[in-house]
């Protein structure tokens, strides 16, 4: 069999989409090659970002065998596993923390697949050979976020020196409820009816709910789209790391992975919220609003998203980063874990113990989610 070797480390653009996207397939939209061409192409990931693209490969002779996203940070924005700290106290301790090395998707904290390999390549064997690519740069470290369990645990096998890093997220999974009405029986009573009057006052601001899906998605629709997603952003003093080039590019290369849920007043849209779907699973990414409305934010970003899976057959649902309000409505806790490379022994000592000492507050912090939830006993 033809050796196995490690690419040169390369931008989106350098690497066949076709080759790339068949390890990829169709499950998970934010590491298709359209998605991560869309992030360099706009300008949003680049040296003037502090993003630079370095994706890393690996071949048997002329056949791309795996690929894994990668990218040299000089910063820390963006990644939703907050290491601030860890870059202060090294900087101050007199080290050097940028640049690092981050295995993830650019401003995207969907937990999904990061290593994708061909059938009958070693996976033991790709990661030790991955592992040099880092171990041989001049980085403080490298970072793996937001991979799926059983991945990392393949790469703790692999590579042992590696520290894991405890989080959690929420979402939503369908347990054969059939419809919205299915899926509220199975609440609390209390909870049930919060949900019913929250949705009732959207229609007594007024407001009507549309569901737009690919092709459905007009120019004036995207336009009106990105001047919300701007305003959640300038409501902050800050602009967002998206520019309007990157969605037109998704439309263009991706329409059948977007569903734009549109908020509409006397027939003018107000709110808009932009969603991503896999094969499995819808993915709430972008959303912003013109007006003030009582529930909005939950009506466009949750409950037009339950509905939406439940229509057409998406079991999970993965709203976004953040926030414990979802667990009234439905979105239980889920574990997640990141991996983290260090270099130097002392930086590596001190972030383990930080770790180690962290995880006992994530596990308490699920198990107390776990108990609020309000679904029926």
């Amino acid at each position: 069999m033809t050796r196995l070797r490690l690419g040169t480390p390369s931008p989106i653009g350098a690497v066949p989409p076709a080759s790339w996207n068949a390890l990829v397939g169709d499950d998970y939209p934010f590491l298709r090659h359209e998605f991560l061409s869309a992030l360099e192409d706009s300008g949003a990931v680049s040296a003037n970002t502090g993003w630079i693209p370095r994706h890393l490969t690996l071949w048997q002779g002329g056949e791309l065998v795996g690929v894994l996203p990668h990218y040299l940070k000089y910063h820390s924005f963006g990644e939703y596993v907050f290491d601030w700290a860890w870059a202060d106290a090294w900087e101050r301790a007199g080290g050097r923390y940028y640049p690092k090395a981050l295995s993830a998707i650019p401003f995207t904290p969907a937990p999904g697949p990061r290593l994708l390999l061909a059938e009958d390549i070693d996976p033991l064997q790709a990661r030790r050979l991955l592992s040099e690519a880092w171990e041989s740069e001049d980085i403080s470290s490298w970072h793996l976020l937001f991979a799926e369990q059983t991945e990392v645990d393949a790469w703790r096998q692999a590579c042992p020196e590696l520290i894991p890093r405890h989080g959690v997220q929420f979402q939503w999974r369908d347990r054969g409820f059939g419809d919205f009405e299915g899926f509220l029986a199975t609440l609390t009573s209390k909870r049930r009816k919060a949900i019913r009057r929250e949705r009732r006052r959207i229609a007594e601001q007024g407001l009507s709910l549309h569901r737009l899906q690919g092709d459905e998605i007009g120019d004036e629709d995207l336009a009106h789209f990105f001047r919300c997603y701007q305003l959640t952003y300038l409501e902050r003093g800050q602009r967002g790391y998206l520019d309007e080039g990157f969605f037109e590019r998704l439309r263009r290369d991706l329409p059948e992975s977007l569903l734009l849920v549109q908020a509409r007043l006397a027939g003018r849209p107000v709110a808009a919220a932009l969603c991503l779907q896999g094969g499995r699973t819808l993915y709430g990414r972008y959303w912003g609003s013109e007006v003030m409305a009582d529930g909005l934010h939950f009506e466009a970003c949750y409950y037009q998203g339950i509905e939406h899976c439940l229509a057409t057959g998406l079991t999970l649902f993965d709203p976004g980063t953040q926030g414990e309000h979802k667990l009234a409505r439905g979105f239980a806790p889920r574990r997640l874990t990141s991996l983290h490379h260090i270099a130097d022994p002392r930086l590596r000592d001190g972030v383990a113990r930080f770790c180690d000492e962290e995880s006992a507050h994530v596990e308490a912090y699920h198990d107390a989610a776990v108990q609020a939830l309000p679904f029926k006993i």
